[in-house]
């Protein structure tokens, strides 16, 4: 593969594409907001004016952006990449969106005879910035097998299915990740109202079938009231929403889902969209009046 295109600089995208420069992939990069492409551009990336100025000079280009309509706009929009694409490239969607959303731009592209993969990632800004984000990829086997090299070196990807599955691993992530967190804060208060140190709950329960990846990562952050974002509160809300619009289409029934996305909501009308998903423990801390923190 030769240049790589990269498009969406934000919290996630921006250590990214720097992993890729770091490890000398030559890189053109777009962004809507100029100073996040002056950084990368300051690192030895070439700026581009757009998705399409990105695809012009870029054998693989890898989109990272919000949801399901700012991908559009990226793919399907003006000056987006399906006006310029070519036959044999490949477009990767790290993005996280509704798995309908990546079978219908796939078609799209198809149509113009480049591929497309569907390669969302889990593991927030602290692993986005080690290179250790997990990567979960849906679209053709023996295209992944053509880009795995470049993934990998943002993270560990792993091969899931046809295009759309990245995306529905993803959500299946999101919801075991809602799921855990909410139980980390549910279950701290309650050794908080019964009068022990949630912290010492902490220590004891860690290596424990209770232990998880979640339990390490936020209740840290609970006792001590840190709740900079490695992963939004208002993100977290949208993926769940691309949960429950999956899940309705299904005829599946998801109330966990739907209590936990109550509670993101009730954050978010506080003001604290922006907050780290850990933030989950403030919620039940104005619910309880008690306080998480050591």
């Amino acid at each position: 593969m030769g240049k790589i295109g990269f498009i969406g600089l934000g919290i996630m995208g921006r250590p990214m594409a720097k992993n890729l420069l770091k490890a000398g992939k030559p890189l053109v990069v777009f962004d809507v907001a100029k100073a996040a492409v002056d950084e990368l551009a300051a690192a030895g990336a070439e700026s581009a004016a757009s998705p399409a100025g990105v695809t012009e000079k870029a054998d693989v280009v890898i989109a990272m952006v919000p949801n399901s309509p700012h991908v559009r706009e990226v793919v399907a929009g003006k000056d987006g990449i399906l006006s310029v694409v070519r036959k044999g490239q490949i477009v990767v969607d790290m993005s996280s969106i509704a798995p309908l959303v990546s079978r219908e731009l796939c078609a799209l592209l198809e149509a113009k005879g480049a591929d497309m993969l569907d390669a969302p990632v889990s593991g927030g800004q602290e692993k986005a910035e080690k290179g250790t984000l997990a990567i979960m990829v849906g679209g053709k086997e023996e295209v992944y097998n053509r880009v795995k090299d470049i993934l990998d070196l943002m993270g560990k990807s792993n091969y899931v299915a046809g295009i759309g599955a990245g995306q529905i691993a993803k959500l299946v992530n999101q919801t075991l990740v809602a799921i855990n967190i909410a139980g980390v804060a549910e279950g701290m208060s309650l050794a908080k109202k019964a009068g022990v140190d949630p912290e010492k709950v902490f220590n004891a329960i860690r290596g424990g079938l209770a232990g998880s990846q979640c339990l390490e990562d936020k209740a840290p952050r609970m006792f001590e009231g840190r709740y900079d974002p490695g992963f939004r509160i208002n993100l977290h809300i949208k993926d769940l929403g691309n949960v429950q619009e999956t899940s309705r289409a299904l005829h599946l029934s998801m109330p966990l889902v739907a209590q936990i996305m109550e509670m993101m909501q009730n954050l978010a009308a506080d003001g604290h969209e922006a907050l780290d998903h850990g933030s989950l423990g403030l919620f039940y801390e104005k619910l309880n009046n008690i306080s998480l923190k050591k």
